[in-house]
Parts: structure tokens; sequence; C-alpha cells
């Protein structure tokens, strides 16, 4: 059996927070798992060893080949330090880079996208009962270029090694104890999630939750990689996998920063070919604006999307020589309700207004799919709206109801 431990940059910041993770590694060997270690840059800044510290040697540029290969310095050091540690407490450890531990990616500089992992040396080290120590958020081309995978890419490297290895455990271990069901910073009655499906997580993190990094989530749904997301100091958390839970249509709520709807108009144009040749032009503007999209809708009245940041003016710029009236509104958040009971469940909706009634919260836009309801409220009332939500479906009380 293996098991893949993931370590934040908290958890491996000081000493005394690398001799837990230390004690992590040695229980799951205990319990019968050869054991693989995957290890973030150490703390945040000002740390000296942070990536953010890092990237600012060079002025925050990013995108280029010289700029990975000082990011990925980060956890270079991390992965030695560790696996010197764990070594001289009597476990033999060997650290590697991303590109050793057989990570290939595309050159996409800053934010590589895996192409596939050869673990050979990683099941070479295991043989010999040996703890590899991988240093994450990071690759290599097949010509050997060192690259990074973006921000929060120690998570994708552990999922990947993960699925790669077959393990039968990946735990990804942070400062919190699990996903929860909403922001304790903002919902005092948010509690921990003790289970959730592959596409919930996937959902949770795309839509604004920050226990788990978005492609992380996504690689773990498309490749049906369970893992589990645990609190260093509790060794507890929230198992991820494939199960769907008939009973409880929600599992959590989350919201997103500023973002801005735009509605589109279409004017007098009759004619459905010329209405299709107007929205692609609109589309393809945006596209090569470099800005990205969501909550689309296309039907007779128009078109509506959403952006992110208060970006009204430069919309109205890109698309103000063609023939439709755009509107926007700036200050809006996205509240986003994920559970795949919902797919069973009817009346989801109704109880979302109804919660969003009761307080007296401007829905501003609407959309949904099997897993997600997405709603657009007033910046200033996404509190208010988040916690009637997660009162309205019980998720306080770890009994949700509809």
């Amino acid at each position: 059996m293996i098991a893949v431990l993931k370590f934040g940059g908290t958890s491996v910041a000081t000493r005394e927070q690398r001799e837990v993770a230390y004690s992590r590694v040695r229980d799951a060997r205990a319990a019968g798992f050869s054991t693989v270690a995957v290890v973030s840059a150490m703390g945040r800044p000002p740390e000296p060893y942070a990536t953010d510290t890092l990237l600012g040697l060079i002025e925050g540029r990013t995108g280029s080949a010289n700029a990975d290969l000082l990011l990925a310095a980060g956890e270079l050091i991390s992965a030695a330090i560790f696996a010197d540690e764990l070594s001289a407490a009597g476990l033999e450890a060997i650290a590697l880079d991303g590109a050793r531990a057989g990570i290939v990616t595309d050159a996409r500089y800053g934010d590589a996208t895996i192409l596939r992992v050869e673990p050979h040396a990683i099941r070479k080290l295991l043989e010999r009962d040996t703890v590899p120590v991988v240093a994450g958020f990071q690759g290599a081309t097949q010509d050997g270029t060192v690259t990074t995978l973006g921000r929060g890419g120690t998570d994708l490297s552990a999922i990947a090694i993960g699925h790669a290895l077959g393990a039968q455990r990946v735990d990804i271990y942070t400062d919190v104890s699990g996903a929860m069901t909403a922001d304790p910073r903002r919902i005092p009655g948010a509690r921990t999630i003790d289970r959730a499906s592959l596409a919930e997580m996937t959902e949770l993190a795309s839509h604004g939750a920050k226990v788990m990094h978005y492609k992380a989530a996504d690689y773990a749904d498309r490749t049906s990689t369970s893992y589990a997301v645990k609190g260093l100091e509790t060794d507890r958390g929230t198992l991820v996998d494939e199960s769907v839970d008939h009973h409880r249509p929600v599992t959590g709520v989350t919201a997103s920063g500023r973002v801005t709807w735009v509605r589109i108009i279409r004017g007098d144009i009759e004619s459905p070919s010329r209405r299709m040749e107007t929205e692609l032009e609109m589309f393809r503007r945006v596209a090569v604006a470099g800005i990205s999209i969501d909550q689309v809708t296309i039907n007779q009245a128009g078109v509506a999307f959403v952006v992110e940041g208060d970006r009204g003016r430069e919309i109205r710029e890109l698309l103000g020589d063609l023939n439709i009236a755009v509107r926007v509104r700036e200050g809006c958040s996205k509240l986003s309700i994920v559970g795949t009971g919902m797919r069973d469940a009817p009346g989801v909706v109704h109880h979302v207004v109804n919660a969003l009634s009761r307080v007296n919260v401007e829905i501003i836009h609407c959309t949904d799919s099997n897993v997600t309801i997405s709603i657009l409220v007033p910046a200033t009332e996404v509190t208010r709206a988040e916690g009637a939500v997660h009162e309205q479906f019980g998720l306080a009380q770890g009994d949700p109801v509809l």
C-alpha cells in the first residue's frame, strides 16, 4: 500500500511544525503504507524561501523559463531540509525535484499543465524502504526545462503522483481541519464537511473555497483519485471520493470576490445569422483581451455573463461599436451553492430564493448546473446572503435539510 502526504508551506515553515509533519509520515508507515512526502516552499512572505519572496527578487516578473527556475528553488530547499531532518531522525529519506519525480509538463511557464507522470525514481526508493520527498509545484518539459504549475501547485503535484502510483491514500495537510460548509471567517456556524464527492470539491474550489487548489481538485475528479484534506495538528478533515449523499442536497456554499455583470441587448439585429456573427465577434474581442467570462446565458432576450473585478468601462470600450446595447453592473459577488445531491432534490432553487428573500438580498443573475447554483448578489450583501443560505439548508447542524 502507498500513501502520498502533501505538506503545505505553513506545515514546513518551522522545525516544530516539521516535527508534526514527520510524525504523520511515521504514522503512515506504521500503518503499513510505503510513504511519499510532497512539500511546498517554507512559510509565507517575508520568509526568505517563500514563493512570493523569491518572486520579489525579479520584481514580480513571471511566465519565463528563468522565473520558473528561480521559483522552483523554494520547494527544492524545503524538500532537501525535510529529507535531511527525516533521515537524521532515523527514517531514510531522499529529496527529489519535480523532474526526477517524473512530472512531465508542457512549456507554459508559470502555469504548466501536467502531461504525464513517470514515477520510476519514486518507485525505486519505495522498494528500498526509503521515503521520497518530492519538491511540489514543479515539473519539467520533455527536454528537461524546469516549469512551475501555478499557485497551489503542490496540491496538484501530490494528486498527480498519487494517481500515477495508484496510491491508497492521498492526504493534503493544511493549517485547517478540512473543507468547510462556508467560510468560517464570515459564517460563525460553518463546520467541517466530513465527506464530499470529487465533483463537489472541484466546484467548491473553482468558486472560491481556498482549502484545495482548483487545478488539483479538477485533476482528481478527472482521474477519479480519492484524497483527504486534513489539518496537520488534528490529522482529521474531509474525505473526498466518488461517493454521493443523495439525502444531502447541499454540501457547502462559497462566495467570490467582486465581479461585474454584463448584459448585452442585441438592438435591431433581425437576422439569426447576423445575430450569431455579432455574438461571435463580441466573444472574440473579450477573449483576445484576455478576459475570462463566467455565468454565461444566451437566449432570445440577449446575452449575459460575468467578469472578475470592476471592469465595466473596459467592457463598454471593447464592444461599444457593435450594434448592441451594453449594460454593466459593477460591485457584485457570486454566491455558489454546491451539492451533488441537488440532482435528485426538487425545489433547491426555491429554497435558495426564499433564503435570500427572507434577508432582503437582491438576486441580480442566476445560473445553475447539476452540481452548482450560482447567484449574483450585491457585493455589500454577500455575507448576509451566504449566511442565509447556510442556515436555510441546515449546514451548521450537520444535518442538511430541504
